[in-house]
């Protein structure tokens, strides 16, 4: 596995970032011998980062969020933690914190490599028989501090205090520098600092003398591993601003602002998050993550009386506002592995989260973020509600049109995707999506992007949850339009072009992609128009008629039947949609053992569901295949049952 994945990866990498790889591997030579052990990084004396963050807790507290900060603080201090769609093993309250929950999978119940075990020696990219390496790096983000630290701010409960100070005498005990799988991943050493620097600015003042020693010398090793060991070139997307806002923030915890974290940082807003607002990575949530990373990073530098360039302001604004075109639910595409910064766990919209953080923080109109949102606590809510979106908006440089409006009385929001794999060369978190549709029927995801399922541990669903044929879009011979070389890279991209984007009524969006040029000679084009009660797509392959599949994979707990060429899509006794293909050369499958013998999506990261898959196949041309999406009326209730 290892052997194959650079192999892959040095395809896709430039002399430079050849060059850098090596120079990297001596430093990483350098530290096995040299870094290691805590005497190398005592700790300095440690500074707010968030100013006034305690007052602000304790002022805006509402009963929602009081209620929730709760319930969460209940969980870490009764020994239960569930993320990523599972639940670990319950633990012993008495002992919340033993130095092997640092390494357990809860899927397989196996332990990963401890402080045996150098952090550069880790083979997290093979999955073995461990699991999937996401779950055990969850736990060690720490993330359930925090919380902790506001319940005790709220209600002077000593026994979240004793919580805090178990889990850092522990993590710094089972997890000395640089060993075992904690230290093997920027990213994760950079989330863990942010949680402990806000944690300490909450309750730091009421920790054990040694434990907030034992939190510097984290942070002072962190200080030492982020800037030596950073995300480069193929590798420089989420994972490289995590890391700055990592060393961002820990030299203000240490008192003097680092000029080139900072400069890193703000180059990298302009990088990941495009000028229309959508995020590099093809993935809202992944765009949503590195926005909050930088909004935090942002907050602390006003209130440090140093705050960034108003250009930073201007593209969390424009990220905010296209989250808010996103469809409230099963609008989403690309990679989710439920990264978040602060959280108190399962959210069930951390986009719009974040939306509303960002304007609470602009002093904005925007969505409300939901009851018991974690976030307003720091960030505040926006100061009034914005308009529904309504209509046809195309964000161009994001590659992605979304249209809001009615259908035969029901609301109905759609997405069209003609933007491009991913970012940087490996387009690591992208799917082989291009002219893929998402569509929701009163707030009810109808048609669904299949979602994420696991990523080391996922092998060959990996790439089926990845692949053109689990889109809502046409494929030739079950191949994808890019070409799959690894869990998180691509050997060839499809390059997507929008055509047209006509509002109005009849609305109208044409877009094509070469995926499949260089293999088949085509190029696919896809034209969708909206029509009074319903959408027509036509889907055409420029060059040569060539035999094809037309997918539509459907949310989980729906129907679907066929009479002839028309499959009627309901819940229960109500019909939500009516498909009606060319002719009746139509599939309806759900699940199945292997990928592609039917329909599955991933609602959240770890979970699978069987859901019906739709596959029309046929001769497909210049001339197009036309299929019709009609809305019918929302079913009507006898007065005599009301």
């Amino acid at each position: 596995m290892r052997i194959g994945w650079y192999i892959n990866r040095l395809r896709s990498m430039s002399p430079a970032e050849i060059l850098h790889r090596l120079g990297e591997h001596r430093r990483k030579v350098v530290s096995r011998r040299r870094d290691d052990g805590w005497q190398r990084y005592g700790s300095p004396h440690l500074h707010p980062v968030f100013h006034g963050l305690r007052g602000a807790v304790q002022a805006n507290a509402n009963a929602d969020q009081r209620q929730a900060i709760t319930a969460a603080a209940a969980d870490t201090l009764e020994g239960r933690f569930s993320a990523l769609g599972r639940t670990w093993p319950p633990r012993d309250r008495h002992r919340l914190f033993a130095a092997e929950a640092w390494r357990l999978d809860p899927v397989s119940g196996t332990l990963w490599p401890g402080p045996e075990t150098h952090a550069f020696d880790v083979d997290f990219r093979s999955a073995g028989d461990r699991g999937d390496i996401k779950y055990v790096w969850e736990f060690n983000r720490l993330q359930q501090l925090p919380p902790l630290a506001v319940q005790w701010l709220l209600s002077g409960d000593g026994k979240c205090l004793e919580a805090i100070e178990a889990a850092i005498d522990s993590w710094h005990a089972a997890n000395p520098p640089f060993r075992g799988v904690a230290w093997a991943s920027g990213i994760e050493v950079a989330l863990r600092a942010i949680s402990l620097i806000v944690t300490l600015d909450i309750a730091g003042d009421k920790l054990a003398v040694a434990t907030r020693g034992k939190t510097g010398e984290i942070l002072a090793a962190s200080a030492y591993w982020l800037p030596r060991f950073p995300s480069r070139f193929s590798s420089a997307n989420n994972h490289l601003v995590a890391e700055l806002a990592g060393e961002y923030l820990i030299s203000l915890a240490f008192g003097s602002e680092s000029v080139s974290a900072r400069a890193a940082l703000v180059t990298e807003v302009d990088k990941q998050i495009l000028a229309d607002g959508a995020g590099a990575e093809q993935t809202p949530t992944y765009a949503a993550f590195t926005a909050e990373l930088i909004l935090l990073c942002a907050t602390a530098a006003r209130q440090a009386g140093s705050p960034f360039p108003a250009s930073v302001d201007e593209r969390l604004a424009a990220f905010a506002e296209f989250a808010g075109w996103l469809p409230a639910r099963g609008g989403g595409f690309g990679d989710d592995d439920e990264g978040r910064t602060l959280t108190l766990g399962d959210e069930p919209d951390y986009v719009r989260s974040v939306a509303a953080a960002i304007h609470g923080y602009l002093g904005m109109a925007g969505d409300a973020p939901a009851p018991g949102d974690f976030r307003a606590l720091f960030f505040g809510a926006p100061s009034r509600q914005a308009p529904t979106p309504d209509g046809l908006r195309t964000f161009a440089q994001g590659g992605l049109s979304v249209w809001h409006g009615t259908m035969n009385g029901r609301r109905i929001d759609l997405t069209y995707d003609h933007g491009p794999l991913g970012y940087l060369s490996i387009a690591a978190h992208g799917h082989a999506d291009a002219l893929s549709l998402t569509l929701c029927i009163d707030d009810e995801p109808v048609l669904v992007d299949p979602g994420t399922w696991l990523y080391g541990s996922g092998r060959e669903w990996r790439n089926w949850f990845r692949s053109t044929p689990a889109h809502n879009t046409l494929n030739i011979e079950g191949q994808s339009q890019s070409i799959i070389s690894g869990p998180f890279n691509w050997s060839h991209k499809a390059c997507a072009t929008l055509v047209e984007s006509q509002d109005g009524l009849p609305w109208k969006l044409s877009a094509s992609h070469d995926g499949y040029k260089a293999r088949f000679g085509v190029v696919h084009r896809r034209t969708v128009t909206g029509e009074v009660d319903g959408i027509r797509i036509t889907d055409q392959l420029l060059g040569r008629s060539h035999k094809a599949e037309i997918v539509f994979q459907l949310a989980a707990g729906l129907e679907a039947s066929r009479e002839g060429g028309t499959v009627k899509v309901s819940r229960g006794e109500e019909t939500l949609l009516t498909i009606r293909f060319p002719d009746g050369a139509v599939d309806i499958r759900a699940g199945g053992d292997a990928p592609g013998q039917g329909g599955w999506v991933s609602p959240r990261f770890g979970v699978r569901q069987p859901a019906p898959r739709l596959a029309w196949r046929g001769e497909v041309g210049r001339d197009g295949v036309a299929i019709h999406l009609a809305v019918p009326p929302r079913l009507s209730v006898p007065s005599d049952i009301i």
